[in-house]
C-alpha cells in the first residue's frame, strides 16, 4: 500500500487504539465507517453512513463513467470528508471496487477523490475486495462455524470467499445487482425472458466461481452487503430497516427464494413503498435477490447468515495494523 493511501491526521497514531475511517465506493453505493480499533478484538463503531450514488451506471454497456455519476459520487464524498474531519480521524483508507476497475476513464474519478479527500484512492482487485469482506464478516464469529463461505453481492460484482481463520480461496465474478439489472433489462414486474437470460448469466458465473472456490464445502454461508441484508429484512418481515435485527439473522433458503419471487412479481411502486427498502435499491433489488437465490440453489445451503459487518469493517481492522 502506498504511503499516500494512509493519512495520519492526529498525534494518537502510536496509541493502542486508533480512530480510523474506511470508505468503500462500489458500483451502487459509497459508504463510510468511522471506528476505534485496537489490539485483540477491540472495535467501537463511531459513525456509519451510506449513500446510493450509482457510480457504475452504464459502465457495463459503455465501459466508462458518466460525468453525472461521478459528480453524484464526489458530492457524497465531500459530505463524508466533513464528517471525517469533525470526528478526529487519524487514518483514512478509500477503496474503489468493480465499477472503477472497469471504467476506462477512471482517472476523472480518482483525481476528484484526491482533490476532495487529500489521499490517493485504491482501486482494489476483486481478490483484495474478497479478502477484506472475509475479514469483516468473520473476525468476531465463533470458529466452530468454519469453514465459511462469504458471499458479497455488490453492484458490479459478487465475491465468493472460502476459509477458516483466513482466506483459502476466492474469486470475483461480474454478476452484481446493477450490472445484471442493466444487462438484462430487468424491470418491475420482471419479464420472464429477462429473468431466464439473467439466470443463465448468473449460473454460468457461479459455475466459474466453483472451479476456484469450494462452494459446496462450507459449513456456514455468510452473505454481506445491501442486497443480502435487504433480502433478510424482507424475510424477517420488518416494517423498517433495523441493523440490529438483521445482523447475524439466519435466513432459510426457501425464504430467500420466496422473497426473490415476490420482488419479481411486484411493481416498482410496490417495492418502493416497503418500509425497509432504501430508495436507491428499488430498481436493482429484483436482480440482486435473484443472484442470492441462485447462489443458495448452487451451494445447497439450507440458510445463510446475514452480516452487517463486511468490507468496511475489514478495511477498519486492516488500518489498525
Amino acid at each position: 500500500m502506498k504511503r499516500s493511501q494512509l493519512l495520519l491526521l492526529g498525534g494518537r497514531a502510536g496509541r493502542a487504539v486508533v480512530r480510523v475511517a474506511a470508505i468503500d465506493c462500489g458500483t451502487n453505493s459509497i459508504r463510510l465507517l468511522i471506528a476505534e480499533v485496537g489490539s485483540g478484538d477491540y472495535f467501537r463503531e463511531i459513525f456509519r453512513d451510506m449513500k446510493i450514488v450509482r457510480l457504475g451506471e452504464g459502465v457495463d454497456t459503455k465501459g466508462e463513467f458518466s460525468p453525472a455519476a461521478v459528480e453524484r459520487t464526489l458530492e457524497a464524498l465531500a459530505e463524508f470528508t466533513l464528517e471525517i474531519r469533525r470526528r478526529g480521524v487519524e487514518k483514512i483508507r478509500f477503496c474503489a471496487t468493480s465499477a472503477t476497475r472497469d471504467a476506462k476513464n477512471r482517472e476523472i474519478f480518482i483525481d476528484g477523490v484526491r482533490n476532495i479527500l487529500g489521499i490517493d484512492p485504491e482501486v482494489i482487485t476483486g481478490e483484495e475486495e474478497a479478502e477484506l469482506s472475509f475479514i469483516g464478516a468473520t473476525r468476531t464469529l465463533d470458529s466452530n462455524l468454519a469453514p465459511f463461505l462469504v458471499v458479497d453481492i455488490g453492484g458490479g460484482s459478487t465475491e465468493f470467499v472460502y476459509g477458516y481463520q483466513g482466506v483459502e480461496a476466492s474469486i470475483s465474478v461480474n454478476i452484481g445487482c446493477v450490472r445484471m439489472a442493466e444487462r438484462h433489462q430487468i424491470s418491475s414486474p420482471a419479464d420472464k425472458g429477462a429473468l431466464e437470460s439473467a439466470v443463465k448469466d448468473i449460473d454460468s458465473a457461479i459455475a466459474r466461481a466453483a472451479l476456484q472456490v469450494p462452494i459446496l464445502s462450507a459449513k456456514t454461508l455468510i452473505a454481506v452487503a445491501g442486497t443480502a441484508t435487504t433480502v433478510a429484512a424482507a424475510a424477517l418481515e420488518l416494517e423498517s430497516y433495523d441493523r440490529d435485527l438483521i445482523h447475524l439473522s439466519r435466513i432459510p433458503a426457501q425464504k430467500v427464494h420466496s422473497v426473490a419471487l415476490s420482488f419479481q412479481n411486484s411493481t416498482r411502486e410496490q417495492i418502493a413503498t416497503l418500509g425497509y427498502m432504501h430508495q436507491g435499491r428499488v430498481d436493482v433489488i429484483t436482480a440482486g435477490s435473484l443472484i442470492l437465490s441462485q447462489i443458495m440453489r448452487a451451494t445447497g445451503q439450507s440458510e445463510f447468515i446475514a452480516s452487517e459487518s463486511d468490507i468496511l469493517d475489514g478495511m477498519a481492522w486492516a488500518l489498525a495494523k
